[in-house]
């Protein structure tokens, strides 16, 4: 696209950044990081892309119709009605670039599905959270068998990693929520996305949105759907800001798969707690997930 010459810069591995500074992925710190990341991203996208215009001239389409919104100084956030609070970037000389130069690129930053690299470069998806800690992955590019490196890390460093934690994670698909056996705020760090609240994952996707030109392939994780906690959630995201509400809406499978590598007595020790609670927009009541299976994005996938 020659005129309007969009592109779509995105991110993956958001939650192996979490892990390694060991912030449970919707706390207040992990909320500031996220924004701060993606303010940094975009700023560094419109800084490259006024320089590429005052060499070879702003996009083509860009003053047509009266002109595109950022030919006035008008960025993503002032349209969000947000303004940057990390103190980085002279946003003010930005606004003065772009309305003297012009920009090359009329969109900058997208986040995409990074289903199959991620699997490549052993990241989590985009910015999603970790699905599970071990668990299986089918996708049209093949299959694979996905282990938290920072949760083995960390346990072997705490001295923790036996026989007994392996069982309950194979027990409970790869949960740690209910594992007595391991410190609550190293659980609190390795919480699945099954076990995160969806609210504060909304927040953050409105936090980062007021970066995003594009949108964000944003996906909704429900354990146990309802029409009216399905319609909770998209009104509050419609509310909040967000372009799209939900890329795809995952829910966990219908069946569990069968332990066959541990023992019967293993799995009914492991299996203290297998429901946990988790909010919604009503708190409900759900069960834990099994196996992950979906489909690839045959444009954005490898």
């Amino acid at each position: 696209n020659m005129r309007h010459r969009p592109i779509a810069l995105g991110v993956q591995g958001l939650a192996d950044v979490f892990f390694k500074m060991k912030l449970p992925y919707t706390s207040l710190e992990a909320q500031k990081l996220n924004e701060d990341i993606f303010e940094t991203i975009y700023h560094a996208a419109m800084v490259e892309s006024i320089e590429m215009a005052k060499k070879d001239g702003h996009y083509e389409s860009m003053l047509e119709n009266g002109g595109a919104p950022i030919s006035k100084g008008i960025l993503q956030f002032d349209m969000w009605g947000k303004k940057p609070s990390s103190g980085r970037y002279d946003w003010d000389k930005v606004k003065a670039d772009v309305k003297k130069y012009g920009v090359r690129n009329s969109l900058l930053v997208g986040p995409m599905p990074t289903a199959s690299t991620s699997q490549i470069f052993a990241n989590t998806e985009s910015f999603e959270p970790l699905t599970e800690n071990i668990y299986k992955r089918k996708t049209l590019s093949g299959e694979f068998t996905v282990i938290n490196k920072y949760l083995i890390t960390q346990l072997e460093a705490l001295n923790l990693w036996n026989q007994e934690v392996l069982n309950h994670l194979i027990a409970h698909n790869g949960s740690i929520l209910t594992c007595e056996l391991i410190p609550q705020n190293v659980r609190d760090v390795y919480k699945t996305v099954w076990e995160l609240k969806m609210k504060p994952q909304l927040d953050m996707a409105a936090a980062r949105g007021a970066y995003i030109c594009q949108s964000q392939s944003f996906n909704l994780h429900l354990t146990n759907p309802s029409m009216e906690i399905l319609k909770d959630v998209l009104m509050y995201a419609h509310k909040i800001g967000l372009k799209t509400a939900s890329y795809y809406l995952r829910t966990t499978a219908a069946a569990d798969n069968q332990k066959v590598t541990i023992s019967k007595d293993a799995i009914d020790k492991a299996k203290l707690a297998k429901t946990v609670q988790k909010v919604i927009m009503p708190e409900v009541a759900k069960s834990a997930s099994a196996t992950t299976e979906d489909d690839d994005c045959l444009v954005c996938g490898s």
